[in-house]
């Protein structure tokens, strides 16, 4: 049993409590506060494949320093994850590397949507996280981008009960933008185009595949106040719609490729402060379910390869937490949103059952983060350099004690 004495609870109250486990431990908690563990709805740990990035042994690290205990994967692996034999043998890696670590993480998958393998979503119906539909080219060869796939798609999800979440950018627009700005050779051209309007046409036509077809419609990373003028509609209408931010998009903008310049690459793109602004206004009006930090790891010799060359998507996982509670000590998030975003909304949308995993959090802390903070294999951050107040000191998963110190 790992015995916690006199925690502080989000809602003020100070409790003592008791965590079932095989181990006995005791936690002076008297200057910590007690957090459900978290849940990262969008993932990248990489296997198989490119296991030179990231494998579940370095992600799972990284995950629990950010008192991360459950988490979705994507599915655009090598070879992709479109079909029942592999989602299976990725089960069987990915629960390899786990039991080499030590570290017992919950996870789920997302099967992908694959044209030619629309089929195989009915023999997943019982297994996958959901159903992860690109609608725009990004990492990897997971692309649907005709509407009678498309709808196909929709609608086989929608019969089997399966969530659907799409990366929404409109793939003719993305590619008339790349021939318009071809004479660019600037990281910042990524935004341009990668436009907004690519991602409001995206979205707004997977609306209305999910209210013709009555599928449940997860969006991912949404960036831009279009698409939440358009989500916001839909739930308005009673649709089954619910929109998930990044911590990128939150806490970084299009200015930071003055900074980082490829290493700011990321799909969809950083967008304006304005589109910023909109995300924190969607989350204060709950038009946001849920925080993904769609970890994405690439080497650092990657990342700084000349635009064009260099991939886009980096490491996130480690350090959200502290984004967020540090936007708590700046008075822009409550701690029930906080745990609302990161544990209740995931839970409810993708239905995962109920565990006893906690964080507990030093929320006066501050630390700044450098490079041997960094679990993940990627070994950079765009983040490196931020001081952030509110840190994780102890993660319990699964009744396995992590000191985070």
């Amino acid at each position: 049993m790992i015995e916690i004495h006199k925690v502080q609870t989000t809602d003020g109250h100070r409790i003592d409590c008791s965590i079932p486990s095989e181990e006995k431990l005791s936690i002076d908690a008297e200057e910590l506060m007690l957090f459900p563990a978290l849940i990262d709805p969008h993932v990248h740990f990489r296997v198989p494949g490119a296991e030179y990035k990231e494998d579940w042994t370095t992600a799972a690290k990284a995950a629990i320093a950010g008192g991360v205990t459950t988490v979705l994967d994507m599915p655009n692996n090598t070879p992709a994850c479109s079909t029942a034999l592999a989602f299976h043998g990725k089960e069987e890696m990915v629960q390899k590397q786990l039991n080499e670590a030590g570290i017992p993480l919950r996870y789920g998958f997302y099967l992908g949507a694959d044209k030619r393998h629309l089929q195989e979503i009915p023999k997943l119906k019982k297994r996958a996280a959901g159903i992860k539909i690109y609608m725009g080219s990004s990492t990897g060869d997971l692309l649907i981008d005709d509407a009678a796939s498309l709808k196909e798609a929709f609608r086989i999800a929608a019969a089997n009960d399966l969530l659907i979440a799409v990366h929404a950018e409109d793939e003719a627009l993305l590619k008339e933008r790349k021939h318009q700005f071809a004479n660019r050779s600037d990281a910042a051209v990524h935004s341009e185009i990668r436009s907004p309007r690519a991602a409001a046409i995206a979205v707004e036509q997977a609306i209305l595949l999910a209210e013709e077809t009555k599928a449940r419609l997860y969006i991912a990373h949404v960036s831009t106040k279009g698409e939440l003028d358009l989500i916001r509609s839909a739930k308005k209408k009673g649709l089954s719609v619910y929109a998930e931010a990044t911590p990128h998009h939150l806490f970084l903008n299009d200015s930071a490729y003055a900074r980082l310049g490829t290493l700011a690459l990321v799909n969809p793109p950083l967008r304006s402060k304005q589109d910023q602004e909109a995300l924190w206004d969607a989350i204060h009006d709950e038009t946001i379910d849920t925080i993904g930090t769609d970890h994405a790891p690439h080497t650092l010799e990657e990342k700084q390869k000349p635009y064009g060359s260099a991939p886009s998507g980096f490491p996130s996982i480690e350090f959200y937490f502290s984004l967020l509670l540090n936007a708590h000590a700046e008075k822009k998030l409550s701690l029930e949103q906080i745990v609302s975003l990161t544990h209740t909304r995931p839970q409810e949308i993708f239905r995962l059952p109920i565990d006893d995993d906690v964080v507990l959090v030093s929320l006066d802390e501050k630390r700044t983060i450098d490079h041997s903070m960094i679990r993940s294999k990627a070994r950079w951050s765009p983040y490196l350099g931020m001081t952030l107040s509110g840190w994780p000191r102890y993660t319990i998963c699964r009744g396995r004690l992590f000191d985070l110190q």
